[in-house]
């Protein structure tokens, strides 16, 4: 077969005005950046069609480092949903350099499920990761330049919590020391970078609901403290403005196209093991205008993005999934069941059988929001019929429907039967109105330890002193009716990455804790996890190239 960049590269695509008349966009409000990409202005959302869209969200169980392939299902599922003659359009998120370049080589789908033109896509499509890195990078400035210009008055930060971003893997910047040199180069202090996607800025696009909500919550992100306490904000600083009108073209939402010519939105992209993982409030309900059947993914395995979709995302918009479909691979079950990673691709009955049980726990836990469940299990050429029988009679027994994606190698032609039993269930078995892990107005520590209990499986959830303090100064702002925001592993339902399966009754400890003001967000980091992750060995970089004026090597 093809490589995915091959396939992607052979299929004659669609101007962009051509794909937005298609689901009744007007070509007047389309912002064309090129032929094949466009901006899509958010004042389009309609809120009574929005109201009527069915909207369907796609996850998964643990991640492997290869994946899941949760956005190939995606994509797959609305080509197969147009196939059968609805109207749908995908929404997802925007891919990352960092992993672009480290570990996946893309994220924009793959085989004859894309969303293209991929090659943008997975690089700097429409700047708005570059728009977020400078305005996050913008407000670091300003805030040193203010500290260095008034601490002749005695003006000082006792506590500085905000750091910088970078839209790639670089664990050099984790923690560095800046201001070094003569006195005119600023305070000498630490800092240190995380990734662009678990940017505050990041959050706030992705849940504000048009530029002046914006604007409101870039003045409410928490630089810091003074000495005497007193938080200190964007709003103390003055430059909300500024940094808004650098976001200014970011906020609309963008568009582009399927490997069948379909519509699809992408926009926005934080990771769900360091952010709240889900592509934008606006793109999805400007999607959910114009198409009776919207599909979102959220990042990583249930117990991150779908977590994170209900209680955040959701909650914060008022969108009520009629469905979610949780995407399987036979890899994948049988690395949960013991297998060694280097044979998980040889058939092992045993090993899947036991890896059941972490389906299974995702499965009883997207319940537990009233969610009614379909268990998509992505094909591979490695995958035996045997293999696949024992999941479809496991789902039977569970009492979910079970559907297999062939549009890998199929396009929409591999999702018709998927799309036909999601079709069938929105119909006749719907999701329940949601059900939250936890109320508003729980505290802090209540919200933290109900998903650690009830959906990870922990039995004691321990703090350092540094997370504990910073419960109290959440207290003290009058801001515990916040959403946590758990950032942990991706490989396991624990905060260790090594302990696959359904594991229950470990220690889940909260090492630090992150005041997302402005996002309107706790964010509780658990165990090691890093907001700026590394480089593996042999980075995708290495077979990242142009031959003959073609990209090679994207995926």
């Amino acid at each position: 077969m093809k490589s995915d960049i091959e396939i992607a590269r052979g299929i004659e695509l669609k101007k962009i005005k051509q794909v937005a008349e298609s689901v009744g966009i007007p070509r007047e409000e389309v912002e064309n950046y090129g032929r094949y990409i466009a901006k899509i202005p958010e004042q389009l959302i309609d809120e009574e069609k929005v109201k009527k869209s069915n909207l369907i969200l796609v996850t998964a169980i643990t991640a492997t480092k290869a994946g899941i392939g949760k956005t190939t299902v995606s994509i797959g599922l609305a080509l197969g949903l147009n196939k059968i003659g609805k109207k749908a359009i995908v929404a997802l998120r925007e891919p990352s350099l960092g992993p672009c370049f480290g570990m996946k080589g893309g994220a924009a789908g793959g085989g004859y499920a894309q969303v293209l033109p991929m090659d943008k896509i997975n690089l700097h499509f429409t700047g708005d990761f570059h728009a977020i890195t400078s305005a996050h990078n913008m407000i670091s400035a300003l805030l040193d330049n203010y500290l260095y210009q008034n601490q002749a008055k005695g003006f000082g930060l006792k506590e500085i919590l905000w750091r910088r971003v970078l839209d790639v893997n670089d664990r050099s910047l984790r923690s560095i020391v800046v201001g070094l040199g003569p006195k005119s180069n600023g305070i000498t202090q630490e800092s240190g970078f995380d990734i662009t996607p678990a940017s505050e800025i990041m959050a706030i696009l992705c849940l504000s609901k048009d530029v002046n909500d914006l604007r409101r919550r870039i003045e409410n992100i928490l630089l810091g403290f003074t000495y005497d306490d007193q938080p200190f904000t964007v709003k103390d600083l003055g430059v909300a403005g500024a940094i808004t009108v650098l976001l200014k073209d970011a906020i609309h939402p963008n568009l582009v196209q399927t490997t069948e010519g379909t519509a699809a939105f992408v926009h926005g992209g934080p990771f769900a093991n360091i952010a709240h993982g889900c592509n934008s409030i606006l793109a999805t309900k400007l999607a959910m205008s114009f198409g009776d059947y919207v599909i979102t993914e959220a990042g990583f395995g249930a117990d991150l993005g779908a977590e994170k979709f209900y209680n955040i995302k959701c909650r914060k918009s008022g969108l009520q999934p009629r469905l979610t479909v949780i995407v399987a691979t036979a890899q994948g079950l049988k690395m949960h069941g013991g297998v060694s990673l280097d044979r998980i691709k040889e058939p092992n009955m045993e090993g899947l059988k036991e890896g059941l049980r972490n389906l299974d726990k995702h499965v009883r836990n997207l319940r537990s929001f009233g969610q009614t469940v379909i268990v998509a299990f992505n094909k591979f050429a490695s995958d035996t019929d045997e293999e696949m029988e024992l999941l479809r009679e496991h789902c039977e027994q569970l009492g979910v429907g079970f559907t297999i994606n062939n549009a890998f190698t199929e396009g929409g032609e591999g999702a018709v039967d998927m799309a036909r039993l999601v079709v069938d269930t929105i119909e006749n078995h719907p999701s329940e109105p949601l059900r939250y892990t936890y109320k508003e107005e729980d505290n802090i520590q209540q919200k933290i330890e109900k998903v650690a209990t009830n959906l990870y499986g922990a039995s004691v959830i321990t703090y350092s002193s540094i997370a504990r303090n910073r419960i109290k100064q959440i207290e003290k702002m009058g801001i515990t009716h916040y959403p946590v925001c758990i950032a942990k592993t991706q490989y396991s339902f624990s905060a260790d990455p090594k302990i696959y399966g359904a594991v229950n009754n470990f220690e889940f400890h909260i090492k630090d804790i992150v005041i997302n003001n402005g996002a309107e967000m706790i964010v509780a980091i658990a165990g090691e996890i890093l907001r700026m992750p590394g480089l593996p060995k042999e980075p995708q970089a290495l077979h990242i190239d142009i031959v003959d004026g073609e990209i090679e090597g994207l995926s």
